[in-house]
């Protein structure tokens, strides 16, 4: 099976955008589990820029595009390590790869991502990718992925993945009372059902991001679940337990 497991600032950062030790080395052990299971796994995540404010000493992420993109380089540093070691501990090799917007707008570019993310998944390596906000320009333009929600269901329709998850700090889709929604098989009057997506002052994602990948997935057949990524969640879901919120791919 190959899975696209797309990672929340929030979920894996302390309020100060320091890295939590304790969530990372719980979300690494349970990808190597499943990769040592024999799934093929492409690992999306954030908090590089949160974790270039924490470095910086600031106390938000900054407006200013350069000053974004100075977070970045700083913090992904910072991320990339922790994730080569907490992988190496469970035997696991990663791969990083950093993209933008035209990666997945010019066919030839679109390629070239997908040869490289089949090659690293086959070869049993783990990519960990992430938006290159140190180069991309697109805050500029207005055009973001989203805390990495957009690129991650780009990503899993462009390897055709078969499950798609997206990891976050609730128990996935809650309704007005705050109580879980098991499985949304019908977008329709979906806004009115569910309780407003809060983001905190390190990312830029959001329950409607999550959303709208969500549904862009589903459309593309993408069995797709939104949980909480400080939970044991990827190994519930994958042993079949009811944990986050399901919403099963069309059928094309």
């Amino acid at each position: 099976m190959r899975i696209v497991v797309k990672v929340g600032t929030h979920a894996i950062a302390a309020k100060n955008g320091k890295p939590d030790h304790a969530a990372l080395k719980r979300l690494v052990a349970q990808l190597a589990e499943l990769r040592k299971a024999g799934n093929e796994i492409v690992f999306v995540s954030s908090g590089a820029v949160a974790a270039g404010v924490e470095a910086l000493g600031l106390k938000a992420r900054p407006a200013d595009v350069n000053d974004v993109q100075m977070c970045a380089a700083v913090g992904q540093a910072r991320f990339i390590y922790e994730y080569e070691r907490l992988f190496a501990e469970h035997g696991v090799k990663i791969g990083q790869v950093l993209l933008t917007h035209y990666e997945f707008e010019d066919h030839r570019r679109a390629s070239n991502v997908k040869k490289s993310l089949d090659h690293l998944v086959k070869a049993g390596i783990v990519p960990v990718v992430n938006e290159n906000d140190v180069v991309a320009d697109e805050e500029l333009k207005g055009r973001t992925f989203g805390d990495n929600d957009w690129m991650s269901f780009l990503i899993a329709r462009l390897v055709k993945a078969d499950v798609l998850v997206l990891l976050t700090t609730v128990d996935g889709l809650l309704d007005a009372n705050g109580h879980r929604i098991p499985e949304v098989s019908n977008f329709r009057n979906i806004a009115r059902l569910v309780r407003p997506g809060e983001k905190g002052n390190l990312s830029k994602g959001g329950m409607d991001s999550k959303l709208k990948a969500v549904k862009a997935a589903v459309e593309a057949g993408i069995d797709t679940f939104v949980a909480n990524g400080r939970k044991n969640s990827l190994r519930q879901l994958f042993a079949g337990r009811s944990t986050g919120t399901f919403f099963p791919g069309k059928s094309l």
